[in-house]
């Protein structure tokens, strides 16, 4: 197993991770659904902005989770929502990936 990067935590094998289906991990107590989509990994914080409830429940499409209780959709790059009703953004994280390991560090909002 790879050591992880200063400042992140281990939080899956790469090959753990189904194309577009959100996995939810906690690391320090914050809640996170790690994605891969588009040929990238992103983390952004578990909990919609809007309604108290789990993104990595919802469906991912374009590079976008949607909420699957009201069907806001944000982004995974930025947090920013696309849609009504949320209008807060959530925390996204870094990623690192390093062979099948995947890295993610909540200390730090990308």
């Amino acid at each position: 197993m790879t050591s992880a990067p200063q400042g992140f935590v281990r939080v899956c094998a790469l090959s753990d991770l189904d194309e577009d289906s959100p996995k939810r991990v906690e690391i320090d107590g914050v809640p996170v659904a790690v994605v891969r989509t588009e040929g990238e990994v992103f983390a952004i914080n578990d909990i919609c902005s809007h309604a108290n409830v789990s993104l990595s429940e919802g469906e991912v499409e374009d590079c976008q989770i949607e909420c699957w209780l009201h069907g806001s959709s944000f982004d995974l790059r930025t947090g920013k929502p696309s849609g009504l009703p949320a209008t807060k953004p959530v925390p996204v994280y870094p990623v690192k990936t390093e062979g099948d390991e995947v890295f993610v560090s909540v200390t730090q909002e990308s």
